[in-house]
């Protein structure tokens, strides 16, 4: 009885493996969101609604949740008025450190 329940779930694990074509092509697709963020920005100083522009999203909180905040929590970008961040001028720009490297 277990021989048969191993056997089933190992043709499960087998048949449920991607190929490696199909995990190149989620990899294309599903870009780590900081990484977008940062290609987005380039050497720009842009509003939040500018970068969900550029990345293609519509839904706030989504778009903080998974990249603004993850990349201002990495230091990888900053804000303008850092003072005040829910400022409706507030604009985003990639580290002034991050900038000397590239």
């Amino acid at each position: 009885m277990l021989e048969i329940i191993r056997d089933s779930l190992t043709e499960i694990m087998v048949v449920g493996r991607s190929t490696d074509q199909d995990s190149d092509q989620v990899t294309v697709q599903d870009k780590m969101p900081v990484e977008r963020i940062l290609s987005a920005l380039s050497d720009e100083t842009l509003s939040a609604t500018e970068l969900m522009e550029r990345l293609g999203l519509s839904h706030r909180p989504t778009f903080r949740k998974n990249y603004l905040n993850p990349a201002l929590e990495q230091k990888l970008i900053e804000r303008t008025i850092p003072d005040k961040p829910n400022s409706k001028n507030q604009k985003y720009r990639k580290h002034q450190n991050l900038k000397k490297e590239c």
